[in-house]
């Protein structure tokens, strides 16, 4: 499925490994990584705390064309295809589909941390015929991550848009050798018929990727200021969908991957007309420009070591993140253990 008013992706087995070529941020993403294992104060601007939480995450009417300056490295789904209309009397296996992050590239190395990528595979028992279908990033884990910072603009510039892809056929070997293939429900033609409609209408309007998870604290029942909205959670939205559409799910333990972020409340900054237009705040303009400068891409290994040590400073030291959400930004008071990934069982609907 082509993202509405996108071209698009990467092949199959290079998913979650997408970049922008000469604007390689493949090391931020490990960068991710490194903060997990490496893992007071408040600014006075912005208009105060906002006290309902967690932020809901903002859909929009229409999926806006992508900047020619995104460009990704690897096509966005390039065997994508519309979604099949099933005869309403078609029995569909529902497959949960689970491998590693970089499988193609690193195999099986981010599966013994547990930073898993999630999918869904369907099989027509009738015809035979197998689909996979998944949301990921367009342009990056990075770019969905950090901002550039383009010397001719004031703002930082975001090169982030998530989209599903559908896709006839499962590559069982991508999936099952360092990862999960399992049937976990089977539907009617007619419900999949309902599901693909809702998938496209979710498509359209959950438009841009969200990498963090923010909480006040480890643990469950801990207050979350923000929810990621990622590839699993399309899959964990899709089978909630499917229950409310009548499926029944089998019995399976489904664990997903989690990034972390914890923070006291988070303060609201504004957005990017108000901090960094005509009349923002120059001051807070600079001061998250110099905290994202860190992650820019093109580094010299000495430099990427040297920005290292710059956001240890900032997020660990100093106790600063500043968020990009709902294109609005927000400073987090950061707490220990600052990030965390975790791989926490989410129960399938009903069982």
């Amino acid at each position: 499925m082509e993202p509405a008013g996108t071209a698009g992706t990467g092949p199959a087995d290079q998913r979650g490994a997408r970049t922008s070529p000469g604007r390689a941020l493949w090391r931020w993403d490990l960068t991710l990584l490194w903060l997990a294992v490496a893992s007071g104060w408040s600014p006075a601007w912005g208009g105060g705390a906002r006290r309902h939480w967690p932020v809901p995450y903002k859909r929009f009417s229409f999926r806006p064309e992508p900047d020619p300056y995104c460009q990704a490295k690897y096509t966005f789904c390039p065997t994508g295809s519309p979604i099949p209309l099933m005869k309403g009397n078609d029995v569909i296996e529902v497959f949960r589909l689970q491998t590693p992050v970089w499988e193609f590239k690193y195999g099986n190395l981010l599966g013994h941390l547990k930073i898993m990528h999630d999918a869904i595979g369907f099989r027509n028992t009738l015809t035979g015929k197998n689909y996979t279908m998944e949301w990921y990033e367009l342009f990056q884990l990075g770019n969905c991550t950090f901002p550039h910072l383009r010397p001719e603009m004031d703002a930082p510039f975001w090169c982030n848009q998530g989209a599903a892809c559908f896709f006839e056929g499962i590559d069982d070997v991508h999936w099952k050798e360092n990862g999960t293939l399992a049937l976990i429900a089977t539907i009617s033609g007619n419900t999949f018929n309902k599901m693909a409609k809702w998938v496209k209408e979710d498509n359209e309007t959950g438009i841009y990727y969200e990498t963090w998870t923010v909480q006040a604290s480890p643990g469950k029942g801990v207050q979350t200021w923000f929810e990621s909205y990622d590839c699993s959670k399309f899959v964990l939205r899709t089978y909630e969908k499917l229950a409310e559409l009548g499926a029944e799910f089998k019995k399976v333990e489904t664990n997903y991957t989690r990034i972390f972020l914890y923070s006291g409340e988070p303060t609201y900054l504004g957005n990017e007309t108000s901090i960094f237009g005509p009349g923002g705040n120059k001051t807070l303009a600079s001061i998250i420009k110099r905290f994202y400068y860190p992650f820019k891409p093109h580094l010299s290994t000495k430099e990427f070591l040297w920005s290292l040590l710059q956001i240890f400073d900032s997020v660990v030291i100093h106790r600063q993140f500043y968020l990009f959400y709902n294109f609005e930004y927000w400073f987090l008071p950061m707490k220990f253990p600052f990030i965390k990934i975790t791989y926490e069982e989410i129960p399938l609907p009903n069982t």
